[in-house]
């Protein structure tokens, strides 16, 4: 490895990071929402949530079987009568009978005196009644009332990120509603005489929008609502007004494209007289970046190449947006580097790779523009700055995509 000192006139992606964690920090202000318990998957709770019932609510069956005494079976094998059956969702259970059986489904009410259920593999029946061969005692096979949770417990915690467990366990007690941080609302606009939507013909010079829809995607699978997905030429007027149309809706917007030092950065000659700061980041891919407030909302501003705006919104806005979804952070580990790398003297490299049992892979190409090829990827191999070269087997730091 081979140090070399960083950019000094362009700030640090640590810097700018943090700058941009600080401007959208008010935004983990929100109130919470009710919302319903089958909508609740990936959100986040704002408040404990306590069980209103006993689970189990009642005395039942653990399984298909015969309810009885545990002392009328202790030796065996022994003749019970069947006194009746006692199906699941039967109010008003008759008491067992003494010295005899009742047949109980699965999740039907224990009767009162019954204290274990032998299962029907262990009886052979017929005429009315049973042969026990297995004898049970007191209380196997049945589950007894609050046993899995009391009314007034805990059944998850403030903060928890609602997984497929979580849901069954809110419906078991009944619930029909739950708490939980209301989604961060975002849009996404991208600019460009040259984009046109998938479907469309492309004609000469012409190239398929995709960095709106992608950006939509990494919001999204980080718990943030996208309510807008915009175009706009590179008319300064269009992008005035599809900007002002996002700002009606969002809590934060990003934009994609028109920020570095061409003849026609829309996004900057708009944004710059609001207030807007563009610069350089030690960066690559994503150097040229930039930052404005738009009557009260926060806008991001990334280059438009593909692999540009997606390493710019893991790098510099996901760990921040997972932050107020109430999300982990997103991981970053070391692991051995199993190709040769170079990177670029002071700029923090971002490259692409693909996570073995062994290691990383580099995979694709620094290329900015190489978005296919980062479809392969499922990290991002983070070079620092000052380092020009690292061979096979040195430790480098990941970030999981």
């Amino acid at each position: 490895m081979t140090p070399r000192p960083a950019t000094a006139s362009a700030r640090s992606v640590d810097e700018y990071r943090d700058t941009l964690a600080a401007l959208l920090a008010h935004l983990g202000d929100r109130p919470a929402e009710q919302v319903p318990v089958p909508d609740a998957l990936g959100r986040t709770l704002s408040a404990d949530v306590v069980s209103p019932i006993d689970l189990p609510v009642f005395r039942n069956s653990a399984m298909d079987g015969y309810a009885v005494r545990a002392a009328d079976v202790a030796v065996t094998p022994v003749t019970l009568p069947v006194a009746g059956v006692v199906a699941a969702g039967k109010p008003g259970t008759a008491p067992l009978p003494a010295g005899a059986a009742l047949k109980v489904m699965t999740g039907a009410p224990m009767p009162p005196g019954a204290d274990c259920v032998v299962p029907v593999e262990d009886v052979q029946a017929g005429d009315g009644r049973i042969v026990v061969e297995r004898g049970r005692g007191r209380g196997e096979f049945v589950r007894e009332a609050g046993t899995d949770v009391r009314t007034g417990e805990l059944v998850a915690r403030a903060g928890t990120v609602l997984a497929p467990r979580h849901i069954a366990a809110l419906a078991a007690v009944g619930l029909a509603t739950v708490p939980v941080l209301s989604r961060l609302r975002a849009a996404c606009i991208t600019t460009g005489d040259e984009l046109r939507p998938a479907g469309s013909a492309l004609a000469p010079g012409q190239i398929y929008n995709s960095n709106g829809i992608a950006l939509a995607a990494a919001l999204r699978a980080d718990g943030v609502e996208v309510v807008e997905i915009a175009h706009s030429t590179d008319d300064p007027a269009r992008f005035t007004a599809v900007l002002r149309e996002a700002t009606a809706v969002a809590d934060l917007i990003f934009t994609s494209g028109g920020v570095s030092k061409g003849d026609f950065e829309v996004v900057k000659d708009v944004l710059t007289p609001l207030g807007g700061t563009f610069g350089s980041v030690a960066v690559q891919p994503g150097g040229p970046q930039g930052y404005t407030v738009v009557d009260g909302v926060p806008v991001l501003s990334f280059p438009g190449n593909p692999v540009s705006t997606m390493v710019s919104y893991a790098v510099f806005a996901r760990p921040t947006v997972r932050a107020l979804a109430g999300l982990p952070e997103p991981e970053s580990r070391e692991t051995t580097l199993l190709t040769a790398l170079r990177s670029p003297a002071g700029r923090r490299q971002y490259l692409r790779g693909l996570l073995t049992d062994d290691g990383v892979e580099v995979i694709s190409g620094p290329g900015s523009h190489l978005i296919a090829g980062m479809a392969w990827a499922d990290v991002l191999v983070d070079v620092p700055a000052e380092v020009t070269s690292l061979t096979a087997g040195a430790p480098v730091r990941i970030l999981t995509l």
